[in-house]
């Protein structure tokens, strides 16, 4: 098997009319206005790793490269939180709880999202390892939940606890099981037997 290396991610921008410190504010009050949770610590320097990349020329950025650098390690190795700048992360993101948070760098979470201890957002195969997890707005993903490969989680979705997802959930489905099933499907099928 032949792995070619991934080219390099394109740094995601600030949302349009937000600084840095608005939109490290808009999570912080997102987190219950407690700054000493990991969640929003993980979250603000992924935010500073973003605008980071917006500093020109290149030589001003470095020092804040190494900055970036130190407490994305800090955050990973106190924390268990796994946050690259180059996930597309939407606003009011809410890491719940700390430990064994592992998001590939190229996941787009959108607005709203609530992440839980545990979860992993990654690709399925080695052979593809550009293809990540697309969630959409409002998206509450269970503890321990798994979602691997070119998966689209539709708006206001539910993942259940421990789910493993290889496949894409519609819109204000919930998702449970290894592998996952649509809830309704769980239902139905339970009825008939």
């Amino acid at each position: 098997m032949n792995c070619l290396p991934a080219p390099p991610l394109p740094a995601p921008l600030l949302p349009e009319g937000l600084t840095l410190w608005q939109q490290i504010q808009e999570d912080w009050i997102a987190h219950g206005r407690d700054w000493t949770k990991p969640g929003f610590r993980a979250v603000a320097i992924h935010r500073f790793g973003v605008w980071r990349m917006q500093v020109q020329p290149k030589l001003l950025r470095a020092p804040l490269s190494i900055l970036y650098r130190m407490l994305y390690r800090k955050v990973r190795n106190t924390y268990g939180i796994e946050l690259p700048y180059t996930v597309e992360l939407g606003r009011r993101v809410i890491i719940e709880h700390q430990g064994a948070i592992v998001i590939h760098g190229y996941c787009r979470i959108g607005n709203d999202c609530i992440l839980r201890q545990g979860v992993t957002l990654g690709n399925r195969y080695l052979e593809r390892p550009l293809e990540a997890p697309q969630l959409g707005e409002r998206v509450n993903v269970g503890a321990g939940a798994k979602i691997f490969g070119n998966v689209q989680i539709g708006d206001d979705a539910n993942i259940g606890a421990n789910a493993v997802v290889l496949s894409d959930v519609p819109n204000m489905a919930t998702a449970v099981g290894i592998p996952a099933k649509i809830l309704d499907k769980v239902k139905q099928s339970y009825g008939n037997s």
